[in-house]
C-alpha cells in the first residue's frame, strides 16, 4: 500500500489557557470564525472537544465546514452520555431536559445509565443528524468514542461498542480505551482483531505509563481507512490523581526526542491506513500547537535525517 496521508493537529483550537496565553493567535484574531480560519491555515486537522459536554448544533457544524479549506478534517468527540460518562442535564437541549424527572434536571452530574431510554435514543439521533454538514462536506474524519476507565474488557462491552457503531451509520468511529485491560498482553490481539472485523479505528495513545490505568503506546491500525494517535502527555503524577482538572492532568510539553519516537510509528501506520491523524491533547497554553508543529517538522524531514 502506498503511504497514507499523515496529518498533525490538536485536540482543541479554543482551549481556555491557549486563548489566555496570547502565544498562538495574534491580537487581531478575536472571533471564533477568525480563530478557526487562522488555525486551519497552519494545520489540516482538529478535534472538537466541546461536543463531549454538549450536543453539537447543525449550525455550528455548517460553520466549521464553511470556515476551513476543502481538504480540512475534523474529529468530533462523542457526547458524554454516548460513551457512558455522567452528564450535566442543564447542558442538554431544553426539550430533552423537560423529559427528565424533576429531581434530575438540575443535578450536577447524572450517570448515563440513569437517563430515560427515549432521551438516550434522541441524543444519538441528534448527534448524528447535526453532524451532517460535516459529513456532506467530506470533512468529518471520525467520531471519537472515548470510553471511561470503568469500561472494562468484556464481551458485554464489545456489544456496547457494536451498538454505538450501528447508531452512527455512514461515520467512521474511533475507539479509545482508558482501561488497560483491553490492551494487556493476553487480550490485545483479540481486542484489535475484533475492532478490525467491525471497521472501528483503534486510537493509539501516548500517555503516562506505570499506573494501573496506563494503556500501552501500541501503534496499530485496525482500519484501512483511518488511524488515530492521541498524545496526552506523560505527566505521571496527575494521570490518576482524584480531583485533578483536565488542564492540570494534560499539562505537559513534549521534547523533540519524545516526539521523534513516533515518527517511524506514524509512517508505519500510514502504510496500513489511508489517513493517519496525530492529535496533541496536551492542551495547556500553547504546548499542543507547538508540539504539533514540531512533530509535523520531524515527519517532513528526510528519512534518516
Amino acid at each position: 500500500m502506498a503511504a497514507g496521508d499523515i496529518r498533525v493537529g490538536t485536540a482543541s483550537w479554543t482551549e481556555k489557557t491557549l486563548l489566555e496565553s496570547g502565544a498562538f493567535y495574534p491580537p487581531t484574531v478575536r472571533t471564533p470564525e477568525q480563530r478557526l480560519r487562522f488555525y486551519a491555515e497552519r494545520f489540516r486537522v482538529v478535534e472538537v472537544d466541546a461536543t463531549y459536554y454538549a450536543l453539537p448544533s447543525a449550525r455550528n457544524a455548517a460553520a466549521w465546514a464553511e470556515r476551513t479549506p476543502h481538504d480540512f478534517l475534523f474529529g468530533v468527540k462523542a457526547f458524554a452520555a454516548m460513551t457512558g460518562h455522567p452528564i450535566e442535564p442543564l447542558r442538554l437541549d431544553r426539550d430533552l431536559q423537560a423529559v427528565l424527572p424533576q429531581a434530575m434536571r438540575r443535578a450536577h452530574g447524572v450517570a448515563a445509565d440513569l437517563l430515560p431510554s427515549e432521551v438516550v435514543d434522541e441524543i444519538w439521533r441528534r448527534f448524528r443528524a447535526n453532524l451532517q454538514p460535516l459529513v456532506a462536506a467530506r470533512k468529518l474524519a471520525y467520531v471519537l468514542l472515548q470510553m471511561p476507565p470503568w469500561f472494562r474488557s468484556s464481551d458485554e462491552n464489545l456489544a456496547v461498542l457494536d451498538a454505538a457503531r450501528a447508531r452512527l451509520p455512514g461515520i467512521t468511529c474511533a475507539v479509545e480505551f482508558r482501561e488497560a485491560g483491553w490492551l494487556a498482553s493476553a487480550r490485545a490481539d483479540e481486542t484489535l482483531a475484533w475492532l478490525r472485523t467491525r471497521g472501528l479505528a483503534y486510537v493509539c495513545v501516548d500517555e503516562p505509563q506505570g499506573t494501573r490505568a496506563s494503556v500501552p503506546p501500541i501503534a496499530e491500525s485496525t482500519s484501512d481507512v483511518l488511524a488515530v494517535v492521541r498524545f496526552h502527555g506523560r505527566r505521571v503524577e496527575t494521570w490518576t490523581r482524584p480531583g485533578v482538572g483536565t488542564t492540570e492532568r494534560f499539562r505537559y510539553d513534549y521534547s523533540a526526542h519524545e516526539l521523534r519516537e513516533w515518527v517511524p510509528r506514524l509512517h508505519a501506520l500510514a502504510r496500513r491506513s489511508r489517513t493517519v491523524l496525530a492529535l496533541m491533547n496536551n492542551c495547556y497554553r500553547d504546548a499542543a500547537v507547538r508540539n504539533a508543529a514540531d512533530l509535523a517538522t520531524l515527519l517532513a524531514a528526510p528519512r534518516g535525517a
